[in-house]
């Protein structure tokens, strides 16, 4: 199944495991997260919307048969990129606008037999109303949903998407090494982050997203805007840097001029807490266990700050991806696995991506020495 002569990296046997265990005959996956992973390449800009959107007119579908030729079911606009760059080598093209996707891939299921067998379809990113359309258009098909089977697929990662997402890391730490040394006092959040976001870009990546604050500024979700940076800033940040699809991710902590002792402290304090919770990733450890550690050493420190998300799965399309690492998540850690940890407090924040191996968690974003605050300006 190799339609542009590409290995396929996707973990495939993974995959047919999970169908046999759930007796599903077929999937019809139409979330950005599992579309790129199965299809192979990663749409940009416009088309890459029309996978966010339910209610797009010009969604993309991807039918994958427990056996058989996998099937792309696009609009016109979405072949070439899948032609030149994707694996998979069966394409059905319907008239965006005008005919539904849906229609299509039912007429798909049946050509393979399949119109009265148990179909995976991804609830969380399919509309209702497509929901029902599909239930009319394959009225003898037991349709359900396999948003949690699919992400427990792609938890695990083969050396290829390893490779990739050891590659994006790498970008996006050579990214900051360049901007944020020509960062000074009298720079703005917007001047900053636009280079960040440039760099990135220029080094190969399709898109680039995250937050870029200074530590005065407590909005931390509302835009890099005109805020001045000053001497003694902290320089919080959180980007995420696609490659191919698969996303570096990382923070690192950034101090404007020489840093105070109580800056230093505290940096050293939560870079101890941050490795010591990444030590705790271990292949067979709950992701529960992992946060109550995080947070009962912040807690130990002295900080009463919620601990949110303390780090989470990665994987295409989308950066955060199951299983997180929060008090209410239940699921075993296992090798293959990579996490993104940055378990933190106020702006104080640091993130790597792990591999989970036999011999614990090895560190994939590796760049960027975080034994002590990056000091610019």
């Amino acid at each position: 199944m190799s339609g542009a002569g590409r290995e396929i990296i996707a973990n495939v046997a993974r995959l047919n495991d999970f169908m046999d265990r759930a007796g599903c005959a077929a999937l019809v996956v139409r979330s950005g997260k599992s579309f790129t992973y199965l299809a192979g390449f990663a749409y940009p800009g416009t088309l890459a919307r029309h996978l966010d959107f339910p209610d797009s007119p010009r969604e993309v579908l991807l039918v994958w048969p427990r056996h058989g030729k996998p099937v792309q079911v696009l609009n016109h606009y979405a072949v070439p990129l899948a032609r030149r760059d994707g694996w998979l080598e069966e394409v059905e093209v319907y008239d965006d606008y005008a005919e539904s996707p849906y229609q299509k891939a039912a007429e798909v299921l049946k050509k393979l037999g399949l119109a009265g067998e148990a179909i995976g379809m991804e609830k969380t990113y399919v509309s209702a109303s497509r929901w029902e359309e599909m239930r009319g258009h394959l009225p003898n098909a037991r349709l359900f949903d396999c948003t949690r089977m699919m992400a427990q697929v792609r938890w695990i990662k083969t050396p290829g998407e390893v490779q990739l997402l050891e590659e994006a890391a790498d970008i996006l730490d050579e990214a900051y090494l360049e901007v944020f040394a020509t960062v000074q006092a009298g720079q703005t959040e917007r001047e900053v982050h636009a280079r960040i976001v440039e760099s990135c870009i220029r080094r190969g990546c399709g898109w680039a997203h995250g937050i870029l604050n200074s530590s005065r500024n407590t909005v931390i979700y509302g835009g890099e805007g005109d805020t001045v940076f000053q001497q003694g800033d902290i320089i919080r940040n959180d980007y995420v840097a696609f490659y191919k699809g698969y996303p570096g991710h990382q923070s690192r902590t950034v101090v404007v001029g020489k840093p105070s002792d109580e800056q230093v402290k505290t940096y050293r304090t939560m870079r101890d807490i941050y490795r010591a919770t990444i030590d705790q990733c271990q292949v067979g450890a709950k992701a529960s266990d992992v946060h109550r550690f995080a947070e009962s050493k912040f807690r130990e420190a002295g900080y009463g700050d919620r601990v949110s998300l303390a780090g989470h799965g990665v994987g295409p399309w989308w950066h955060q991806q199951e299983p997180y690492i929060v008090p209410t998540c239940h699921d075993e850690l296992e090798e293959g696995m990579v996490l993104a940890m940055e378990p933190h407090v106020a702006y104080w924040h640091l993130q790597d991506m792990i591999l989970l191996t036999p011999d614990g968690p090895r560190l994939l974003s590796k760049r960027f020495n975080t034994d002590e605050m990056l000091v610019v300006g």
